[in-house]
């Protein structure tokens, strides 16, 4: 599910993310949502194209009331074959806990998909630390060669 915001007028690459965590389309552990630690879930990336030169991460809850609420975003992390847990990989702009860190799943009622988004790029972005996933989108869309994606599940309990 990439945004709306981002035009793929070129064919991409496709990345392989995984968890050790979760798997796709299940329940993401209490220890990675506010009902737990909230730091984030480790990710495996495979099929990272030779051309790349950094990665972007964006997590989202496009179920969330009103809009796609942002979890996280980083930019500029290193070619890597994994982003591990509880860590900052990267460039973190704002989420819309208004805070620059990773935000956990925390669903104000039933269950919600938490898209984990990994792009690459052919190039660092030059944004500012404060910057906005709105931001993100614009500066990256030129450049982006590869994308893929895992899909979390998280409910409150009641």
């Amino acid at each position: 599910m990439i945004s709306q915001e981002i035009s793929l007028s070129k064919e991409l690459k496709a990345l392989d993310i995984t968890s050790s965590a979760f798997e796709n389309q299940t329940f993401i552990p209490i220890k990675y949502t506010c009902d737990g630690e909230n730091i984030n879930p480790p990710l495996s990336i495979k099929n990272i194209p030779f051309e790349a030169k950094s990665l972007v991460l964006i997590i989202d809850d496009p179920d969330a009331p009103i809009r796609a609420w942002v979890h996280w975003i980083v930019w500029n992390i290193p070619l890597s074959k994994e982003i591990k847990e509880n860590s900052s990989p990267g460039i973190e702009g704002f989420n819309d806990f208004r805070n620059q860190n990773y935000g956990g799943p925390c669903p104000p009622s039933g269950v919600h998909r938490y898209f984990f988004k990994v792009y690459v790029l052919d190039e660092l972005l030059d944004l500012k630390p404060a910057s906005t996933k709105t931001e993100l989108e614009k500066a990256m869309n030129p450049h982006i060669i590869a994308f893929g994606e895992l899909v979390g599940l998280y409910k409150r309990s009641e």
